[in-house]
């Protein structure tokens, strides 16, 4: 049932624009398969679906291969990078803190131990405070080439 239900996911989101959880919930249903908003998350993230502006400028769930690469992404949707101790915060445009973190993941940091992203914030943690420093001024300078400070 799972592997069926993420075809269908596939499928939905190939077709048309979807740009909830609750709107994949309620397609799935029009196609006969119930599903609790838990168990969606989890196939979004085993499927690796990442939200991206479309050509319309629709936001929308895609496969990660469409995505944008992590400097398009950061500039689309990041409105500010900090950092605490050993923790970088990103607060993303509302919608586009999961693909822009399933971005970050993907260009596999080495200092990065782990993120967790919400829909308008991505928590970072990295080893040590002079890898958050290092690595959210890094960010900066992706999203704001000639803004110097955080924030």
């Amino acid at each position: 049932m799972k592997s069926r239900r993420q075809e269908i996911i596939l499928e939905i989101i190939e077709k048309q624009a979807v740009g909830t959880q609750e709107m994949l919930i309620e397609l799935l249903a029009e196609r006969g398969i119930k599903t609790a908003q838990a168990t969606l998350s989890r196939d979004i993230q085993e499927l690796s679906l990442v939200k991206q502006h479309d050509a319309d400028g629709v936001v929308r769930y895609t496969l990660p291969a469409e995505a944008v690469n992590e400097k398009n992404i950061f500039e689309e949707s990041v409105l500010s990078v900090d950092y605490a101790m050993n923790t970088i915060v990103v607060k993303c445009r509302a919608g586009m803190a999961q693909g822009t973190c399933a971005a970050i993941d993907s260009a596999a940091h080495h200092d990065i131990v782990g993120t967790i992203a919400g829909d308008d914030t991505i928590f970072i943690l990295v080893r040590s405070e002079a890898d958050a420093r290092r690595l959210a001024k890094k960010f900066m300078g992706e999203i704001f080439p000639k803004r110097q400070g955080l924030k």
